[in-house]
């Protein structure tokens, strides 16, 4: 009996431990073919740990984390220096369903960290991350963060937490249906659909492709269809004046770009693509 008492305890440990080493899994993709999936363990042996103090922008005050450089994340990934890959389009994904659009060279800027623990609440293996944004979400397994001063504004810089997985694929290839094509390069629509790409994709799709945080603004109907432009150019811009939500506002958004983004919604409601009912 004891012996298949202790077999059993080893098993439990060894299905617990696997079950760890998963829950901090870091995926690595690029054009949609897997190139590595590394856990904490082998990221911490393969960076250069450290402890980095920043004003957080979803905290709203100083934190501290045990973080790797990002550079020796990504060169431990894809096997190649970040600055190598600065000419590549990135999707930084997170299990909640946000994903990011970032350049290589944004990537490639230095004060990029990737934390994986909470320095002042760190207890033992325990990360000790504390609930983070209205939502209150635990934001592991990691949290992209940045050093410089000029670094904190979140519309400007990624900031993805709850990260998982970092692509390298060009919009174009990963979302074949989100441009509004037959407008011509210069107009309006084409603008919004650069707001779009900037500002909204890693929160909200259209038809099917961008995020899921958010609900889909084409289909199976776009949001012109349905909502006063007015109402839906107010709601960009401040989104806790209609309700509680964890939609950023926009303030640094004009109202030429906005109503753009009203051009590009338009252009879209004449071109969807229900992923749903299309093979």
């Amino acid at each position: 009996m004891r012996v298949r008492a202790l077999a059993a305890l080893v098993v439990l440990a060894l299905a617990g431990r696997g079950a760890a080493d998963e829950a901090t899994e870091l995926h690595f993709v690029r054009d949609g073919a897997p190139v590595r999936t590394v856990d904490l363990a082998a990221l911490k042996a393969a960076c250069h740990v450290q402890t980095v103090s920043i004003d957080d922008p979803y905290y709203r005050r100083r934190k501290s984390f045990l973080a790797c450089p990002l550079a020796d994340v990504i060169r431990l990934g894809f096997g190649q220096p970040v600055e190598s890959l600065a000419g590549e389009s990135f999707v930084l994904r997170a299990r909640d369903g946000y994903a990011k659009p970032a350049s290589g060279a944004r990537l490639a800027e230095p004060g990029a960290f990737l934390a994986f623990a909470d320095a002042d609440r760190l207890r033992g293996d325990d990360p000790g991350w504390e609930p983070i944004e209205r939502k209150q979400a635990d934001p592991g397994p990691y949290y992209l963060v940045w050093t410089q001063p000029q670094q904190a504004d979140t519309h400007e810089y990624p900031w993805p937490y709850q990260l998982t997985t970092i692509e390298i694929a060009s919009l174009e290839t990963l979302y074949p249906h989100l441009a509004p094509r037959g407008t011509a390069p210069d107009a309006p629509a084409q603008s919004g659909y650069r707001v779009f790409r900037s500002q909204c994709i890693a929160c909200h799709a259209i038809n099917g492709e961008g995020g899921t945080v958010g609900p889909d603004l084409n289909i199976p109907q776009s949001i012109v269809e349905y909502r006063p432009t007015e109402q839906i150019k107010a709601y960009i811009r401040n989104p806790a004046t209609f309700r509680y939500t964890s939609m950023p506002a926009h303030p640094q958004l004009s109202d030429r770009q906005l109503d753009d983004l009203i051009a590009y919604f338009t252009a879209m409601q004449g071109l969807k693509h229900d992923p749903r009912l299309t093979p």
